[in-house]
């Protein structure tokens, strides 16, 4: 994640590919990944989890660094095809391994003490991969690619637990028959489209206006330091109401946060800013989404759920910088921070809609 953080800088900056371009072949790759998640979501339903996810590390290990060698937009196309077809299996697949581990009654806090790692796992990467990438992408290569190797190692070696399969035929795209699920994605896909906006589109923003990577590492690493401070404390509070009762709340969070990067003056004080009032709405949203797709799940089918909001979410996130592009060369940034920022707050007012919340207080195990 600390390499993807730049590759639209180093897409637009170094390979000298148009921003709309890059932000086309990124909303490609994330079409095509996202398409592919239900299938191997429901596949990992029927296979098991694990051996997927070890092809799908050692396969992005050798993929990834190639972006070195993408030199105008029919490279950068294939290159974004290769990502999407590799990554297609971590986020449905993943995640469903983590919820069969996961107590019934603690996946909320199960997924916001992942999502801590995580969020500790990027800190430590995004701030010094910003001053690598000063020195050059290359190092950030190397390093990137020897770290889904050791993802795979770990996948073959020490995550040996007996995995629950269902007997039944793999059904992809099931999820998207069910009216719940429909209904909670057409409101939640906001939340991954705003970190898409965070993660893609802001360090571009920065950049345009003069700021280094360095600092743009520094300003999102302490984005995932807030994050891993507030995610646990912030689940565990939520968790006996249910997860979707305070994505309203975080909605507007993220809204203002989109805001303040449109209306504070100052490129590095808007970034500041705003990225910090995102990492309240993240703590909030990053366990609650997923754990609310796991309650609309029927029992056997929670691969096929996950993989279905991973569609979802690869769809919102890859059009997040395609979009972006498109305002920002139509109008301007602040044009496009303050759309975003509109957009968020009338989804916020969706899901806080009491039809809404009786609808989704309950679901499957």
């Amino acid at each position: 994640m600390s390499l993807v953080t730049f590759l639209g800088i180093w897409f637009v900056h170094e390979a000298h590919i148009a921003l709309a371009t890059v932000g086309l072949a990124f909303l490609c790759e994330n079409l095509l990944r996202g398409f592919l998640a239900p299938v191997f979501g429901a596949l990992s339903d029927r296979v098991g989890r694990r051996p997927l996810l070890a092809v799908s590390a050692l396969a992005t290990a050798g993929v990834l660094p190639a972006f070195l060698l993408v030199d105008g937009p029919l490279a950068l196309f294939i290159w974004s095809a290769g990502m999407g077809v590799t990554g297609a299996v971590n986020m449905p697949v993943a995640s469903a391994l983590l919820l069969d581990l996961a107590p019934a009654d603690r996946r909320q806090s199960v997924l916001a003490l992942n999502y801590t790692s995580m969020s500790v796992a990027y800190t430590i990467a995004v701030m010094p991969a910003g001053y690598l990438a000063e020195l050059g992408y290359g190092y950030l290569a190397v390093t990137t690619a020897f770290g889904y190797l050791l993802v795979a190692f770990l996948y073959f070696f020490f995550l040996q637990k007996t995995e629950s399969r269902s007997m039944e035929k793999p059904e992809s795209f099931r999820a998207f028959r069910d009216e719940s699920f429909l209904k909670f994605a057409a409101f939640a896909f906001v939340f991954p489209f705003s970190m898409g906006l965070v993660v893609s589109a802001s360090p571009l923003f920065a950049a345009d206006h003069g700021v280094g990577e360095g600092y743009i590492g520094l300003v999102l690493g302490g984005n995932s330091i807030l994050v891993a401070a507030l995610a646990l404390p912030v689940a565990s509070r939520i968790e006996a109401a249910g997860p979707t009762r305070f994505l309203a709340a975080a909605a507007f969070i993220v809204a203002a946060a989109l805001a303040c990067y449109g209306a504070i003056p100052g490129a590095a004080a808007a970034l500041l800013a705003g990225t910090i009032v995102f990492s309240f709405g993240e703590a909030v949203f990053s366990s609650a989404v997923p754990a609310a797709v796991a309650r609309l799940a029927p029992p056997g089918r929670r691969g096929a759920y996950q993989g279905a909001w991973a569609l979802v979410q690869s769809l919102s996130m890859g059009s997040a910088l395609f979009v972006s592009g498109l305002l920002r060369d139509a109008a301007s940034w602040r044009t496009a921070w303050l759309a975003f920022a509109a957009l968020v707050l009338a989804a916020g007012i969706g899901l806080l809609g009491k039809r809404f919340q009786e609808r989704h207080q309950v679901g499957g195990v």
